[in-house]
This record gives structure tokens, C-alpha cells and sequence, in this order.
């Protein structure tokens, strides 16, 4: 008999945040996968995006079959003159998982939330790795615009220095 697949995309809760600390930490054993190394992830470091981002921005996840298998957050910075920019921007998604369209699925719905029911936000704001093309064609896709370029600001894999890309959506009206 075929088991059933059974995927969800919602918020992110408090509760979550063993279950996206494991994720993190399997996403960060793949080189290039996060820009934190395995030992930099932490419960406090999970536990102080989760947070910040359910109350000053918005975290999403992708269960499956009640597994965590992605995660995306941003939130606002907490300076009273940047109330309207989701900043920190950071996708997990787990390495058994990647290149099979959640991460497309989990960044729509995460767009679709801010275009419709934030209207409070009106920029949204990530950095990628030059070398990541793929997110970066991607980022454009959803109407992010390469805003310039942060010469020799990322350590990459073999040790070997490269740009990071500024990238933002701004709210059209």
C-alpha cells in the first residue's frame, strides 16, 4: 500500500524551535549550504530568529508527514526608523529535500503573506552568495532587484573570498 505525503506550509511557533534547530543543523553540514558553520548553530541562535521573527517579522515552515523540513523568517529591525523592512532574511531547507520546489513553495506563500496581509511592510531586503546563481535568478523571479555588491565580503567554500549581492522587494504602491 503507497503511504500518503501529507506537506503544510505555516507559521512558525515557539514550540517549533528543537525541530528547526535540527533542521539548521543538518542544512549546515552540506558546504555552502548555510552561512553558518555547524558548530555556530545554536538553540540561542534558533531560538532568537524564531522569536524575533514572530513578533517583529514572519516565520514559515514546511511540514511533512509533521516534519520540518524548511524553514524561511525575516523580521523588522528593531529601530523604529526601518518599521517597514523585513530584513534577516534566511531559507533552510533540509538537504534530503532540496531541488524538489519547496523552497519555490515556502518563498511564494511567504511573499503572498506580506503582499496581502502586511501591508505595514513595504521592503523586503536579502544577501546572497555570488556564486548562487540559481537564488539569485530565483530572487528576481519574485521581483528582487540586485542592489549592488559587497566586494570580497564572504568566505566561501576552498577559503576562497567572493561578493555577497544585496537584494530587495519593494512594495509596489
Amino acid at each position: 500500500m503507497e503511504e500518503l505525503t501529507f506537506i503544510m506550509i505555516r507559521k512558525a511557533k515557539i514550540s517549533d524551535i528543537d525541530n528547526i534547530y535540527s533542521l539548521y543543523k543538518s542544512t549546515a553540514t552540506i558546504p555552502g549550504g548555510l552561512a553558518r558553520n555547524v558548530e555556530e548553530i545554536t538553540r540561542e541562535y534558533i531560538s532568537n530568529f524564531v522569536t524575533n521573527s514572530i513578533t517583529r517579522g514572519l516565520s514559515l515552515v514546511v511540514e511533512m508527514n509533521k516534519e520540518i523540513i524548511g524553514e524561511l523568517h525575516a523580521y523588522r529591525p528593531n529601530i523604529k526608523v526601518f518599521n517597514h523592512v523585513l530584513s534577516e532574511l534566511t531559507i533552510c531547507i533540509h538537504p534530503d529535500h532540496q531541488g524538489l520546489k519547496y523552497g519555490k513553495s515556502l518563498f511564494t506563500e511567504f511573499m503572498n503573506i506580506i503582499q496581502n496581509k502586511m501591508n505595514n511592510i513595504k521592503r523586503v531586503e536579502l544577501i546572497a552568495r555570488e556564486s548562487n546563481t540559481k537564488a539569485i535568478k530565483f530572487y528576481q523571479s519574485l521581483d528582487f532587484e540586485i542592489e549592488g555588491c559587497l566586494r570580497n565580503r564572504i568566505e566561501g567554500i576552498l577559503n576562497r573570498l567572493e561578493n555577497d549581492i544585496p537584494m530587495g522587494w519593494i512594495r509596489s504602491s
